[in-house]
This record gives C-alpha cells, structure tokens and sequence, in this order.
C-alpha cells in the first residue's frame, strides 16, 4: 500500500500524520453521547481465508479503499494478488481471530 499511497496513513479523503487520534470518547461527549460501555467480543476462533477474501478485506479499510488508488486501482490489485499467490500457492490463508472490543454510547433519555 505504501508504494501506491505513500507513507502516511490515509482516513477517507485525508491523511492521518501521527496515526489515528486518541480520545474518541471526548468528542463523543461533546456531540451530546454518555454512559459508555465497553464490551470485548473474546478472540481465538480460526478461520479460513483465501486471496479473494483478503483482496475484500483490504479495499474495506478505510485507509485503502479503492477510491484512493485511482486510475492505479488495477495495478495495485494485481501486485496484491502477486504478492498473495507468492505467500501462498495454494490460495489458504489462516487467521486467528483478534479480540474486538465494543464501545456503546448512548443519549440521554428523550434525545434524538
């Protein structure tokens, strides 16, 4: 990716200089959210991947959606599919499952 976008991390249409902000919970605040939950789905489970689900995963990212590649869009995903097969010949990949937490924030009652 970063022969293609460069070395600063993309966000949408801009770019995050020192990597992705802290303190999500203080504008959260602001824009009126409280009483934050956090829950962590546990990790571990395994799976089975291939360089199609890979390929699908990559331009989900926000910092590699297909938008930011352009009229490269094409080249990038043919050298993604290079490096994969070079990886892995026989199109199997396994990943274990990372922890996912999840944060829920809620409004005061009787605000929309």
């Amino acid at each position: 990716m970063r022969r293609y976008l460069g070395p600063v991390r993309r966000a949408g249409q801009g770019t995050l200089v020192n990597g992705t902000p802290d303190r999500e919970d203080l504008v959260l605040a602001r824009a009126g959210f409280g009483n934050f939950e956090p829950h962590v789905v546990p990790a571990g489970e395994v799976v089975n991947r291939t360089a199609d689900d890979i390929v699908a995963w990559v331009f989900s990212r926000s910092d590699s959606a297909p938008h930011l590649f352009g009229d490269r869009l094409e080249d990038f995903e043919r050298d993604l599919r290079q490096e994969l097969q070079r990886a892995s010949p026989d199109n199997r990949f396994v990943e274990q499952l990372p922890p996912t937490e999840i944060m829920i924030w809620r409004k005061p009652q009787g605000e929309r």
